[in-house]
């Protein structure tokens, strides 16, 4: 079942009652003219375990000590934004698999061959996917990528994945003059930022679904990051995101800011479909899929893991 993701950009109280999320509006619980009865029928709420991701975006939302707790026991990525409407920090759960402790292990104990491994797989799945994205948008030459696609050696020992970045950012925006991709650079890097951070929670979200440790990356390594292993399994599914920004900057719709309707179509990248493994699946379903098969390559059950390609 596709999970929901939810987007609460305005002042709330979110409570549990009865496994559901109930969304409360402050101005008209505090409003005592209001007869209870109407109270009540203004309220809204969703069953816990259709949610996915809850993204929180504003400094005047209340939620209860009881609502996070349900909502990490059916792992769903709570996402909070800063005061730039960014997402800047996630909360999962600590223990999502029964079998957690052993899958740890085995990931803990791969080898450096099976990382490089993986990693290569992963280049490999990331360069061929951004390959598809200029095909459909961009009449460039593409030939250079799939290329370099199939001439990554294990752990990407060459840098492919540098050398195809440098091109395809290139030719990713050529109606903007000198686009540079960068975190803190001019618009749409903001659709892009915004995108890659959804598409992180359900990355992470996956991994943790299948007893695995985000913080423990295949290649990504970095002291301050908590989820090096999402950034890694996230990169051949960047492309998807891009997919979908490329068509917005397409429409011509303002995208200087992130506006309602621009978030609107960014928070349903979980549902986006994908091919994976000759079948059609949402996005999230996917992670999952792809989540697992990383769990049996490390388990030394599966020395392929599953990503999905571009439509």
């Amino acid at each position: 079942m596709i999970k929901k993701t939810l987007y609460f950009g305005n002042p709330a109280y979110l409570s549990l009652r009865n496994e559901q999320l109930i969304i409360k509006l402050p101005e008209i619980e505090k409003n005592d003219s209001l007869p209870d009865h109407f109270k009540k029928v203004s309220e809204a709420s969703f069953p816990i375990e259709d949610l996915g991701v809850v993204m929180l975006d504003h400094k005047q939302i209340t939620l209860t000590h009881g609502l996070i707790e349900k909502l990490l026991a059916n792992n769903v990525a709570l996402l909070t934004c800063d005061s730039t409407r960014m997402p800047v920090g996630m909360m999962l759960p600590l223990s999502k698999n029964t079998l957690q402790s052993e899958r740890f292990a085995s990931q803990i104990n791969a080898s450096d061959p099976l990382k490089k491994n993986l990693w290569q797989q992963t280049i490999k799945a990331k360069i061929t996917n951004q390959a598809r994205v200029l095909k459909k948008h961009r009449t460039c030459n593409i030939r250079n990528m799939l290329y370099w696609a199939g001439e990554v050696k294990s752990g990407d020992a060459d840098n492919h994945e540098a050398r195809s970045a440098a091109y395809y950012w290139k030719e990713a925006f050529p109606m903007i003059d000198n686009f540079t991709r960068g975190r803190d650079c001019d618009p749409p890097n903001n659709l892009l930022n915004y995108g890659y951070a959804v598409l992180r929670a359900v990355i992470a979200r996956s991994l943790v679904g299948s007893g695995l440790l985000p913080t423990l990356g295949i290649h990504h390594h970095n002291r301050y990051n908590a989820y090096c292993l999402a950034d890694d399994i996230m990169e051949p599914y960047r492309p998807f995101v891009d997919d979908l920004v490329f068509s917005i900057v397409k429409s011509g719709e303002n995208y200087s800011e992130l506006t309602t309707s621009v978030k609107a179509k960014l928070l349903a990248i979980p549902t986006i479909d994908v091919m994976i493994e000759k079948r059609r699946s949402p996005l999230m379903v996917a992670a999952g899929q792809t989540a697992a098969s990383l769990n049996l390559c490390f388990e030394g059950k599966l020395r392929r893991i599953k990503y999905p390609e571009l439509l």
